[in-house]
Order: C-alpha cells, then structure tokens, then sequence
C-alpha cells in the first residue's frame, strides 16, 4: 500500500468561481490574523500560542465571524495548522519569519480528512462534491486509484485545481532486470554506464528569449511601488510572462516523468552519485557571479533534485533497487572505471583518458561505470559486516561502509 498524489483540473461555474475565490480570501484572512496573533501575544504579552491554543479559539472566532461556518471547521483547522508549521520551520531556522499573505500569493485550502468533500470518481474524470458549493466537473487520469484520503482546491494561473491524495496499490512492473549507473550534468542532463547520452532539452533557454522580449516592453510601464498601484497594462504583461514560466515547468516535468519511466522500464538497480544539490545552486560570493548565476540556471533547468526523487520511488514501486554513491568518498568523476586508477580532471575535459591503462571514453560515461561498479560491490559486500571493509567493484577498489 502506498500514498499516492494526484491533480485533477476543476471546471466550476461562474457562481462556484466567485464563491471558491471567495472562499480562499476568507482561509487567507485566518491565516493573517492567526500570524498577527502569535506575533501579538509574544511582544506584548510574552506569551508563546500553540497551535491547539489557535484552534481552541475557532468556535468563538466562528460565532463573531458567521460567514467561517460554511467553510467546514477540518479545513479551518488546516489552515492554522499551517501557520503553525511555517512557525516550526522558523525556529527550525529553515526559513524566514512568517509573513502576511495576499489574496495573490495565498493558493488555496486544504481538506485533512474525508469531510466536506468527496471524489466521485474512478481515477479517470468526474466530478469533485464540495460541502455548499456542490457538483464540480473534474479532469484528469490517475495511474493508481484507492481510497481517497485529502484533498487540497488550488488556484493557480487562472485555473482551478484538485489535488487528492489517495492510499492505492501500485502497479508498476519491470520490463527488464538490468543495472545501470547514472550521471547526471548540464551539458548533457544524463549519462548513463551503458554510453547513453540524454541531452539536456534546456527549456527555459528557449523559452527566454520570449520573456526578454516581453519583460522590454513591460519595463516602459508603471510597475508597483510604495503608495503606487501597478498599472493595468504592467500586469497584463505580467501575466503573460507567468504563463510562458508555467508552460516551462510543465514541459519539464513532462520530459522527467518520461525519461525516468524508461530508466526503471529497463533496469532493477540503479545507481547514482549523492549530490549536495542545494549547495551546487548556491549564490555566488565572489566575482563570477555572472557564470555562477548562469551554472545555477543550467542545473536548475534540468531539474535534478526532482528526476532523481521520480527514478526513486517509482525503482521502488517496481520492486527495483536504487542506491546513491557517496561521491566525496569514491570520487566517480576523477577514477577510471578500468583500472581504478584516481587523476584529478578539470571541468573543461570532457574525455576520459586513464594514464595507467589507456583507457578512453566520455567522461560523464566514465563516471556512470564507476558508480555502478561500486553499486554492484556494495550488493556483493556482507550486510552483516561490522566494519567497513575493502571490496572489489569490478576491478577497483573502494572502501564501502555499511
């Protein structure tokens, strides 16, 4: 049994719009008032409030403010359950201080439970059932379909969204019972053991020269200052640039769902190197903050982070084995996969060439061969051990820690 995730798009009416909109103003309002509380009762008053003291607090709040009732008390409690968790994740030092949310930038509400929604649906259309709001046409397909647990309603682009989790049974299977090891780059976004090369498809790249072009023309109108309303025609402007931005980020996780359901199609082990990817996209302090920048575009357009967390639990699903290679310690780039032989490369060789062996190939091929060797040592390697021990990976060497 496993949670799975998944987003149908909404049709409502004109009246179910205006209500919904309404609706996500009301959940926005709690959630500033329940951040102004909390910030309130601590300078004032030196008191810390919980969040079992904000929603103690919500059927007096809900007899002041009728118009709450309709909204369903399991949502309203969601929605304070949030300010709650942006609060935890502050003092976790995770993120910044919890700030005021406009009726812009606040998406939705979400339903914890069974109550005040219900999916009719078999996994393929249908329509969503609102407690006073009612019937909701709704599209989209799911993979796997069981037994509804939350939903979330989103709006977003100028379109309305269901997202509902679901506890379902998958039902991926393997085509094939091979291995292989991964690579993953910008110059080509992967390469595999095998001498695969995926190119990068570089998405937002093609898609930059449509913003630049609109973000010219945006520039010559009033944009929003202190005091000052943005123009009506800034915002146009705006949204456009926002559309193309979405379509981006459809394609790319349309060309990741298929280029990692095509991994796992044909391979029950996968290996890949264990990457820092937040500090790999961290701004630059220095003086290339151009190219910086530009590495950081590249990295992020490929979208690794995401591709490798799709490979993984959809390996999983399929009964497949996924390991990460912790790359300080063997060191994939800079090690022939032949001879095992260790020599430093800068980023601007591309070709793997071993001075012990004479070895030859593409660099990110080298390193894919090298994580998939040390992938196969660590299955080999005792999982009772109870020590690190030395393990030969094809024919290299690497010190393999249980």
């Amino acid at each position: 049994m496993a949670t799975k995730r998944i987003t149908f798009r909404l049709y409502p009416s004109k009246m179910q719009s205006d209500r919904m909109h309404y609706w996500r103003r009301l959940h926005k309002d709690l959630y500033n008032a329940c951040v102004e509380h909390r910030k309130t009762s601590y300078k004032k008053f030196a008191k810390s409030v919980d969040y079992f003291d904000q929603q103690n607090c919500l059927p007096e709040f809900k007899k002041c403010w009728e118009e709450y009732k309709e909204l369903g008390s399991h949502a309203l409690q969601d929605t304070v359950k949030r300010v709650d968790f942006a609060f935890k994740r502050f003092f976790k030092l995770k993120s910044g201080y919890p700030k005021f949310k406009s009726s812009r930038h606040y998406k939705g509400w979400s339903y914890p439970c069974k109550a005040g929604w219900k999916a009719c649906t078999n996994g393929k259309n249908g329509y969503l059932k609102i407690t006073n709001l009612g019937n909701i046409k709704m599209r989209g397909q799911a993979r796997d379909w069981g037994k509804p647990k939350t939903c979330t309603i989103m709006f977003k682009q100028g379109k309305w969204y269901a997202s509902i989790t679901v506890d379902c049974v998958p039902t991926r299977s393997l085509t094939d019972t091979g291995a292989v090891g991964l690579d993953f780059g910008t110059h080509h976004a992967i390469a595999d053991s095998n001498g695969n090369l995926i190119e990068n498809p570089r998405f937002v790249k093609t898609a930059q020269t449509k913003i630049n072009k609109i973000a010219k023309t945006s520039r010559r109108k009033r944009p929003p200052s202190k005091g000052v309303k943005a123009s009506r025609r800034w915002r146009k402007a705006n949204k456009v640039v926002a559309k193309i931005q979405s379509k981006v980020a459809r394609q790319r996780q349309d060309w990741q769902h298929k280029v990692s359901t095509q991994i796992v199609s044909c391979n029950s082990l996968v290996a890949t190197e264990k990457l820092n990817l937040k500090g790999m996209t961290r701004k630059s302090k220095g003086k290339n903050k151009r190219q910086k920048s530009g590495l950081n575009r590249s990295l992020l357009d490929v979208g690794i982070g995401n591709l490798k967390d799709l490979i993984k639990y959809k390996l999983t699903e399929a009964g497949g084995f996924y390991i990460e290679i912790p790359t300080q310690k063997v060191k994939p780039s800079q090690t022939c996969p032949n001879c095992g032989h260790q020599k430093k490369k800068t980023l601007a060789e591309r070709v793997h060439h071993c001075p012990n062996c004479g070895y030859q190939c593409d660099r990110d091929v080298a390193a894919a061969m090298v994580m998939l060797n040390c992938a196969r040592g660590m299955e080999r390697a005792s999982i009772d051990a109870d020590e690190s021990t030395s393990t030969w990976c094809g024919s290299v060497s690497f010190k393999l820690l249980r």
